[in-house]
């Protein structure tokens, strides 16, 4: 095979963790290539957050992990993780001199907010309540001086503070003289036949296909498949799962290695909730509802902001709490229920309901994405929403629930038990928090169909403790390595700021790792 060029390092994706990945193979003197499908860098991490979880102790961020992924991930890599995490901030404040970034933790911003008077709290420690939680806390860049978020990243729709972070690694990477190509679709893996090791990618650009000799090591960080249609229905209970950030991840790294006999793990686990589809059959994504703070289990007084509307299935009644713990990752789970007797999914998509005091308090749903020329903006009062068909509006319970297209009696019969619980502010059914209750009696009454809507998988090739790609015989694959998204060592349950922080371990590990091979 002739190849048009050669590099010491190639990394595929460029969100946080092809940077970090592609940062550290060049800091270790590697020739280092960084390839990206899109035609905009940022990946999903664009869109997020941009909330990097940490931690203070290595022990009990290793106690909660293991909780958290139910035995689904080998200690070994829990315990880098753990590790990992303890130096994140460090690192984060190393990176952030490059363009004189304001760097901020969680506990510092609770401190000066108290110090204000400002009685609203970031969420600190695990999402749970179990062994560890308390070591944990998150690292956030919250200004860097000049820059413009619309300015510099038009395409990035979501947190403001997701740009600002990547950002930071995009200097570090021009800096470190990665060649970044865009637009660039890496297609296969090249080995070496006689000996197994990964030589090389093929991938085409402009409609050429080409081959790029890779001397020392692949990092494959290409996301997960959350804009493949045919992976989701394979690996995931729910149908349809909407793509909430990023239609690029369409599992290519996965079936590249894959293709070289990679084992895979945590196919079944996705980051998501629940959300609207847009009227528009062009419109490409899910639409998340509006991001509520995180509550901690067992604290449920602590939770200040009303929800303003419920849930129900497609028989009218309702099935779940509307506010979990962590109702960015939890709150996807229940609409997957699939009913035996009557063969069908009878929660997605479900019901949204509310009522005209909670259309005007916010912003129902809450878009992101990390696509070129595509930016929707949902308004203030839900009102565009109405006009373009997206939220239903009607005078009475009845008529709207007959828009929806589930039973009038039921659903009316479901806001009125609602309704008596918020009167004496206990939801006797679902326990949601009760501070959160918010009674639906004031017309106009508005809806929506809502589905299954997904920020990101976690599933993909298996990796070791050094973010090796391992084969179905559980034997590294040569020379070939995972970073960020692509095969998350979360197994079982999520927590926010994870898969970030994931990015930044297994980014340091996989680029230093891939750069030290001869």
């Amino acid at each position: 095979m002739k190849f048009a060029e050669q590099f010491d390092v190639i990394v595929a994706g460029f969100g946080l963790g092809g940077g970090i990945a592609a940062l550290n193979a060049a800091q270790a003197g590697a020739k280092t290539l960084l390839i990206e499908k899109s035609t905009v860098p940022g990946g999903l991490s664009i869109c997020s957050y941009g909330a990097v979880r940490s931690a203070h102790d290595p022990d009990e961020a290793f106690a909660y992990l293991k909780a958290t992924n139910g035995g689904r991930t080998p200690d070994d890599v829990v315990r880098t993780l753990a590790e990992g995490m303890c130096g994140l901030e460090s690192y984060v404040r190393e990176l952030a001199q490059i363009c004189d970034a304001r760097v901020i933790t969680s506990v510092e911003e609770n401190a000066e907010r108290e110090k204000a008077g400002d009685p609203y709290r970031r969420q600190i420690r695990g999402n749970y309540p179990l062994p560890g939680t308390d070591t944990f806390y998150h690292t956030s860049v919250v200004d860097i001086p000049g820059f413009k978020a619309r300015e510099a990243y038009p395409w990035a729709n979501g947190a403001p503070n997701g740009p600002k972070l990547f950002k930071v690694v995009h200097d570090n990477v021009l800096k470190a003289g990665v060649e970044v190509r865009l637009g660039v679709a890496a297609q296969r893996l090249i080995t070496d036949p006689a000996t197994r090791e990964v030589i090389g990618i093929t991938f085409t650009q402009d409609g050429e296909t080409r081959h790029i000799r890779a001397r020392r090591g692949v990092v494959l960080a290409t996301g997960g498949f959350e804009g493949n249609a045919g992976m989701k229905a394979q690996f995931l209970e729910a149908y349809p799962v909407y793509n909430a950030a990023a239609r690029s991840n369409t599992g290519d790294g996965i079936r590249m290695a894959q293709d070289l006999g990679a084992a895979l793990w945590h196919m079944w686990h996705v980051h998501g909730a629940y959300g609207f589809r847009h009227t528009d059959p062009a419109y490409p994504y899910g639409i998340r509802v509006k991001r509520f703070p995180d509550w901690f289990p067992g604290a449920q007084d602590q939770v200040k902001l009303k929800m303003a509307w419920v849930l129900l299935d497609q028989s009218g009644r309702r099935f779940m709490s509307e506010y979990q713990p962590y109702t960015q990752d939890t709150a996807v789970r229940p609409l997957s229920h699939f009913d035996p007797v009557t063969q069908r999914a009878p929660r997605n998509p479900a019901v949204m309901i509310c009522d005209d005091d909670g259309r005007r308090l916010y912003p129902l749903g809450k878009p992101a994405s990390n696509d070129e020329g595509l930016r929707y903006e949902w308004s203030d009062d839900n009102l565009k929403e109405v006009e373009n068909g997206i939220l239903k509006r009607a005078d009475s319970i009845e008529a709207l629930a007959a828009q929806l297209g589930i039973d009038p009696a039921a659903a009316a019969a479901s806001v009125a038990r609602w309704n008596a619980q918020c009167a004496k502010g206990h939801d006797d059914d679902f326990q949601r928090p009760a501070n959160s209750m918010l009674p639906i009696v004031k017309p106009p009454f508005y809806g929506a169909p809502v589905y299954a809507v997904i920020s990101n998988t976690q599933g993909g090739p298996v990796h070791d403790s050094q973010s090796r790609i391992i084969d179905a015989y559980g034997q590294p694959i040569p020379r070939l390595y995972a970073a960020g998204e692509l095969g998350s060592s979360f197994g079982h349950i999520y927590m926010s700021g994870g898969n970030i922080a994931e990015c930044f371990v297994t980014g340091r590990i996989a680029g230093r790792g891939a750069a030290a091979l001869g």
